[in-house]
């Protein structure tokens, strides 16, 4: 009777742990199992910009959804300030670096990469920015080098894997190279859709599902927001349902307003704000799908706050009087917004390197 009723607990246990009962056992705890993930990176995103945004959209931003937040240190491993590639590697590989690194350890030595991880599992991938697409964040994703300004490098980088979905800036880096390689032919005679970007060509597109999509959206850096520049929110909108239904396996899609810290190192308030502003109408948009999916983890962090910026006495709703300490990176400490399965393990105070553990706990790798 006794071996027995062991049995029956063995078999019930064994089951609890297992895929098909939707859950991951991490450090003893249950996670929700995610079938997506989209991770959505605000480059030099501190409070005070999130709250600069809100006091200049009528007090309302679509970050306000979220109910699970944290904070992250985003220190690195050789400098208490941290830069946007050793900040990015935390998130893609969970490991601390040093300054200028992308995605390789403090010995530069390659790490893999979340992104990497999940095209090993057969899931779909994606990256979208509103910089060059080899800049440090979306690099950290995908490629590895020993420094960030290694531009042709990590886009060369980007022919070794098997992303699915790419959009941003740097076309130059494709196609104008020293080494007299186009990138952006070989991309296209490995089956990829390769496109100089056009919004109103965008717009109308249907994105194949048995197709991988390359586009590039200027020569070097886009455009500021303010100056005309607002792919973000469609981008990310059709890449999300492209990705979607791209494979059965489910997706890992890294969006990156990067502008928002560019507004930081020119100490323009008007530049964060109106930066800000387009990264919260595209979190708005991941949301809409994530709560119609019911499948889907977002995550919605920065690397770091850049500018040291203060909203100053004399602002107002709708004006804000601001103030800078630097026209570089800053070390405090960095909100973290989750909404979906595995949320909950977002709330507190962590590394920063505890969100590609996290993530990759939601996802079950």
């Amino acid at each position: 009777m006794m071996n027995r009723i062991l049995g029956v607990f063995f078999l019930i246990s064994l089951f609890s742990c297992s895929p098909q009962a939707g859950k991951k056992v991490n450090n003893g705890r249950s996670i929700p199992k995610a079938k997506n993930v989209i991770l959505l990176i605000g480059d030099g995103m501190g409070l005070t910009q999130i709250s600069a945004g809100l006091y200049s959209n009528n007090n309302v931003l679509n970050l306000e959804q979220f109910k699970q937040i944290g904070l992250h240190k985003s220190y690195a491993s050789n400098n208490l300030i941290t830069d946007s590639a050793a900040g990015a590697t935390a998130f893609a590989c969970g490991q601390k670096t040093y300054n200028g690194a992308i995605a390789v350890d403090p010995d530069s030595v390659a790490l893999k990469t979340i992104l990497e991880e999940a095209e090993a599992a057969g899931l779909s991938t994606g990256l979208v920015a509103t910089s060059t697409i080899v800049h440090a964040t979306p690099a950290s994703f995908i490629a590895h080098v020993k420094a960030r300004k290694m531009y042709e490098e990590i886009a060369a980088q980007f022919l070794d894997t098997e992303i699915d979905f790419f959009v941003g800036g740097g076309k130059k880096f494709f196609s104008n190279r020293s080494d007299g390689r186009d990138l952006m032919q070989e991309l296209g005679n490995k089956g990829y859709v390769v496109s100089d970007f056009v919004k109103e060509e965008f717009s109308d597109l249907s994105l194949d599902p048995s197709k991988n999509f390359a586009y590039l959206t200027s020569n070097n850096d886009p455009l500021m927001a303010s100056q005309g520049r607002d792919y973000l929110q469609e981008v990310s909108t059709k890449g999300i349902q492209f990705l979607n239904q791209h494979g059965e396996k489910g997706f890992f899609m890294m969006i990156e307003g990067s502008q928002i810290d560019w507004g930081g190192h020119a100490n323009n308030s008007d530049y964060i704000i109106t930066e800000m502003l387009e990264f919260d109408r595209t979190i708005g948009e991941v949301l809409k799908f994530a709560k119609e999916d019911g499948q889907t983890l977002v995550v919605v962090t920065a690397d770091h706050e850049t500018g040291g910026y203060a909203i100053n006495p004399g602002s107002k709703m709708g004006e804000i009087e601001g103030a800078f300490t630097s026209d570089y990176h800053t070390g405090s400490l960095i909100p973290v917004f989750a909404y979906g399965p595995g949320a909950e393990q977002f709330a507190g105070i962590y590394e920063n390197t505890a969100i590609y553990f996290k993530m990759k706990a939601a996802l079950g790798l």
